[in-house]
């Protein structure tokens, strides 16, 4: 169980591993105070160009930082949809393993779960499931 960063309350579940896939990557390494290491390299791409090495980085960068820090979440894939007006789309592919955070790294079932996260340069962060 986890605190809802919104609202206060508690989050568990699918809806936990959502919102801590929205924190991991969209906090920058070196900046918590406590735990300098936690975070991702995705918001130093921001404004990286759309080519080839840059997309190949930022998909190097979302599955080092979910298989470091979110073992509740097995990434199987990763897609990229850039927009012209500097929004970009990613899709998260992969398993739901709800208790490897314990040791247990079976899956819910053989169903893939797809997030879909969404950025603009204001550093606005938007999911959904």
């Amino acid at each position: 169980m986890d605190l809802n960063h919104e609202t206060g309350g508690s989050v568990e579940g699918w809806d936990s591993v959502l919102q801590s896939l929205q924190t991991i990557l969209s906090t920058r390494v070196n900046t918590r105070v406590f735990r300098r290491e936690f975070g991702s390299d995705v918001p130093l791409l921001i404004d990286a160009p759309m080519n080839d090495q840059s997309i190949v980085t930022l998909y190097v960068a979302v599955a080092e930082a979910i298989e470091r820090w979110e073992p509740r979440f097995e990434l199987s894939d990763v897609k990229l949809h850039g927009a012209a007006d500097g929004v970009f789309t990613m899709t998260l592919i992969g398993s739901y393993r709800p208790k490897a955070h314990l040791g247990d790294v079976s899956t819910v079932s053989d169903q893939k779960q797809t997030v879909r996260m969404q950025q603009n340069r204001v550093d606005n962060w938007s999911i959904a499931a």
